[in-house]
């Protein structure tokens, strides 16, 4: 046997991804192959590198994709072919997750075996609902049962269960909901006593209703809850009108659709999902190196009195091929520096360069009036995309001066499998663009019918002016243009329009 090969039982946790452990994230890098549970959330599958096989094993209650012992034969012959094997499950390997007996046949096989815990559903589901497992008040024990076994005849000792005092969570039990009320009621637990169903805990489609044993049953089918589920017992549900933090959040519920490069989503991905929001990625763009760099090496080698950078994709290309060409900022030297937006003076200033000109708007043309009439003997270069407007260029150009063109990179259609978007057109709250070219190739990949569908319901959002009107063009107005072209303020214009009102001092209604 090769003895590289080896297995780890690794927990993903509960759903959310941030809650993946650094041990599990490193282990899904490396990892030759990958068996995949039902209940790993996409986010998490999404981080396994594309050259890595995997195999999908997954098994909820109704199906099972492979027996549980065709799973521990598939561990044993990948790790004995020398393959490091992640075999990757929802929650915590060993909490209700069939670990224990997969490390008992690996080990038996003669396979190592590492174990790598996660946080358990069992405690972060009724964390993300504002519920303590223990409080000093309500609850000094917990007691973890598989809902999925709710009859007699399981060995579950419901006489001592119903007479504990502390919190009882049942993992996976929605199905067995009104045999677990039965049983506990059967055996001494007061109606009165206090419940919770935490559907999908930790994730963004997190639903959680209280009531008592007397009435969760109704509350739990009026509210049509869907699987997987977790039924708190004890005290210490009461806690969860108080502590409440994760569905309260100011867009908990909202789905939201970011279309950036998929390289640049990630800052305004992460903050939308800390308001709550559902984030749907769905990179219409990717950001490439210009088809050829004469333009941009042309204005390297030259000397301007004015350099105009209109983005922070212009900024970094420019700076990547200006230090592979041996140069640095003492090119600048003597001129005058102009950034459009204060995301692209933002990462001039990172690399050294304080502009002396940004305009008020996230639009090159809003720099003419910042300029003198006369241009004569004046030389300027203009760093952008090669899908860039030329009003600019025109303009100085017709008052005298100097223009080169220098084009930094390029944007292309990306690549997207557009089915999950599909499933969820009529039930997206909001959709963002951040550039003109994120506005055409989101529009274009989708039929009339479909831009209709979205429109219905969705308020579009627009970084700046050049962005709106790319929308306006198809037909739609923005609900919101951003007071200005950062992130910050695009985030904050998706809250204040679906959580308040259009107006706001940070967003100008259009």
């Amino acid at each position: 046997m090769n003895t590289r090969g080896k297995v780890f039982l690794v927990g993903a946790g509960p759903g959310d991804p941030g809650l993946l452990t650094l041990r599990a994230a490193e282990l899904l890098a490396t990892a030759e192959v990958v068996a995949l549970d039902a209940l790993v959330s996409k986010e998490i599958a999404a981080k396994i590198p594309a050259t890595t096989k995997v195999v999908y094993v997954g098994k909820r209650a109704s199906a099972h994709a492979l027996p549980q012992d065709q799973i521990n034969q598939l561990l044993v012959d990948e790790a004995k072919k020398g393959h490091r094997v992640v075999r990757l499950k929802g929650g915590d390997p060993f909490v209700f997750g069939r670990g224990g007996e997969e490390a008992e046949e690996l080990i038996a096989a003669g396979v190592p075996v590492e174990i790598v815990p996660g946080i358990s559903s069992s405690i972060a589901g009724p964390a993300y609902a504002g519920i303590p497992v223990t409080h000093r008040s309500y609850a000094t024990s917990l007691t973890l049962v598989t809902g999925h076994e709710a009859d007699e005849s399981t060995g579950i000792k419901w006489s001592a269960l119903a007479q504990l005092d502390g919190t009882i969570v049942f993992m996976m039990g929605l199905g067995n909901l009104s045999a677990i009320v039965n049983n506990l009621t059967r055996y001494g637990c007061a109606l009165d006593r206090p419940v919770a169903v935490i559907s999908k805990a930790t994730t963004r489609e997190q639903r959680s209703v209280t009531g008592t044993l007397a009435t969760i049953e109704r509350i739990v089918q009026e509210a049509d809850l869907p699987t997987p589920a977790l039924i708190v017992v004890g005290e210490v549900v009461k806690m969860h009108d108080i502590i409440n933090w994760f569905e309260t959040k100011p867009l908990f519920g909202k789905r939201v659709v970011v279309t950036r490069a998929r390289e640049q989503a990630s800052e305004l991905k992460k903050m939308l999902e800390e308001s709550g929001a559902q984030v749907l990625q769905f990179p219409t763009i990717e950001i490439v190196p210009p088809e050829a760099l004469d333009s941009l090496d042309h204005v390297i080698d030259g000397r301007y009195d004015l350099y105009v950078f209109t983005s922070v994709n212009g900024v970094k290309f420019f700076f990547d091929r200006l230090l592979e060409r041996g140069f640095d900022a003492r090119k600048f030297a003597g001129a005058r520096i102009a950034a459009v937006g204060d995301t692209t003076a933002a990462e001039l200033r990172a690399r050294g360069i304080a502009p002396d000109l940004i305009p008020d708007k996230f639009q090159s043309i809003a720099l003419l009036p910042m300029l003198a009439a006369d241009q004569s003997g004046i030389r300027t270069a203009v760093i952008r995309a090669a899908e860039g407007r030329d009003e600019l260029i025109d303009e100085l150009r017709r008052r005298g001066g100097q223009v080169d063109l220098g084009i930094a990179y390029r944007t292309k259609a990306a690549d997207y499998d557009l089915d999950e978007l599909r499933v969820m057109l009529d039930s997206i709250d909001a959709v963002t663009f951040t550039s003109a070219s994120t506005v055409e190739h989101f529009f274009g990949k989708l039929t009339s019918e479909e831009r209709k569908k979205v429109a219905e319901r969705a308020k579009f959002f627009s970084i700046g002016p050049t962005t709106t009107e790319a929308v306006r063009r198809f037909g739609f107005t923005p609900e919101v243009e951003s007071a200005n072209a950062t992130i910050v303020a695009l985030h904050d214009a998706v809250v204040e329009a679906l959580v308040h009102s259009p107006a706001h001092e940070r967003a100008t209604a259009l």
